[in-house]
């Protein structure tokens, strides 16, 4: 059918086109426009070239900005017909100090939200410099939904304490009762081996030996990079290996003293997300990411992914384009993000519940909350700080 314009039509029927026409340019003069800073750090050490070729269970296998275009993408067709526009940029900082100011500078620019994608200390000082929305995307530590938390400060990458609780949880449903805990010598493995602690208390798991190791070339300390004097001489029923760099804990399945299942950062890993999860949509979430970026869709391109989402269905209800209004939004929302859960940002820390994932590498085995694991509001509570334990000093 061809469209004639108004000049070539007479009558009362040029007139009501005509006032059509001036009707729609007005909607779409007022619809509601968004601006996003992407930040993400320069250089990173997760994005070498050699660490993605390895393909750690639970590291990165690219960019932020991948997972994000994803999401904006998915929700093209929602956001123009709510007259929603979503602009946004990618920025990259090479210091705590430059990535505070570049935060400060979107948010004077009229930027309403940061997605970031940055170590913890610097999420910390963004969220603290900034009144605008800003959800972390890369920082899995628990200092930040705890002692650091912020109200504006939202996460969609599950913390360390949900992965560890997911496992704990896992070891209690295998009656696997002792472990033995292998920790590396990072700032970031003595924190996490911390919470790895926490977790077991919680669940009534009993931790028979705590052990250090590290990969050095100095002859004089290879004992505290051998596995199987690392796990020897002691009985237990599985080893917990506690290795944010990702390269000891390669080695440790099947090289143990003992012939006993290794979980943490290698052997049975728990995920916000892994490519071969397959109920829920999930397969057609990370097939698009697969065909569009030529590699497997990780956790942080799912959290990534569920920001985009999130700010993608906040900015369609609202008229206004602003920070607070944005940020009361997604503390709203009920989110779906391909796990067969409906998922919200906790009040109690900004931690986006959710399932999640134990996989070996080559697929998913299980999820968690495990049946039986019970809770008296919702089960995804049982994974991470729960509202009782007042951890954030910054929320009611």
């Amino acid at each position: 059918m061809a469209f004639s314009s108004p000049d070539q039509l007479t009558g009362s029927a040029g007139r009501l086109l005509a006032a059509s026409v001036l009707t729609l340019a007005g909607a779409i003069a007022q619809a509601a426009s968004w601006n996003v800073t992407l930040l993400e750090e320069q250089n990173s050490p997760a994005l070498e070239r050699q660490r993605l070729d390895r393909a750690y269970l639970g590291h990165p296998g690219g960019p932020a900005a991948d997972g994000w275009t994803q999401a904006l993408d998915d929700a093209r067709f929602e956001l123009e017909a709510a007259r929603t526009q979503i602009n946004w940029k990618a920025q990259s900082v090479a210091t705590l100090e430059s990535a505070r100011a570049a935060a400060q500078q979107a948010e004077k620019a009229g930027h309403q939200a940061l997605v970031v994608n940055l170590p913890a200390s610097w999420v910390n000082a963004i969220a603290a410099a900034v009144k605008v929305p800003v959800i972390n995307v890369g920082s899995g530590a628990d200092s930040l939904r705890e002692a650091q938390c912020r109200r504006n400060l939202l996460h969609t990458l599950p913390s360390d304490r949900m992965r560890a609780d997911a496992l704990s949880q896992t070891l209690v449903s295998r009656k696997w009762s002792q472990v033995l805990v292998l920790a590396g010598p990072s700032d970031d493995d003595r924190a996490r081996a911390a919470t790895v602690q926490a977790s077991l208390r919680r669940y009534g798991l009993k931790v028979v030996v705590e052990r250090p190791f590290k990969l050095s070339t100095d002859p004089r300390e290879r004992e505290l990079a051998n596995p199987k004097l690392l796990t020897g001489g002691v009985s237990y029923d599985v080893v917990w290996v506690v290795d944010a760099d990702g390269e000891f804990a390669r080695t440790l399945p099947y090289n143990t003293m003992a012939a006993r299942p290794v979980v943490g950062d290698a052997g049975l890993v728990a995920l916000g997300w892994h490519a071969q999860f397959e109920r829920y949509g999930a397969p057609q979430v990370s097939r698009r990411m697969a065909k569009t970026f030529k590699r497997a869709m990780t956790q942080q391109d799912w959290a990534s992914w569920m920001a985009g989402k999130a700010i993608s269905l906040a900015a369609t209800g609202l008229n206004k384009a602003g920070g607070a209004e944005l940020l009361a939004a997604l503390n709203q929302l009920s989110l779906d993000g391909s796990k067969g859960v409906s998922m919200q940002f906790r009040p109690w820390d900004g931690q986006l519940q959710q399932t999640m994932l134990l996989t070996d590498g080559q697929g998913v085995i299980g999820t968690a909350p495990v049946d039986g694991v019970l809770h008296p509001r919702n089960a995804l509570d049982t994974l991470g700080t729960d509202s009782t334990e007042k951890r954030c000093p910054n929320r009611p």
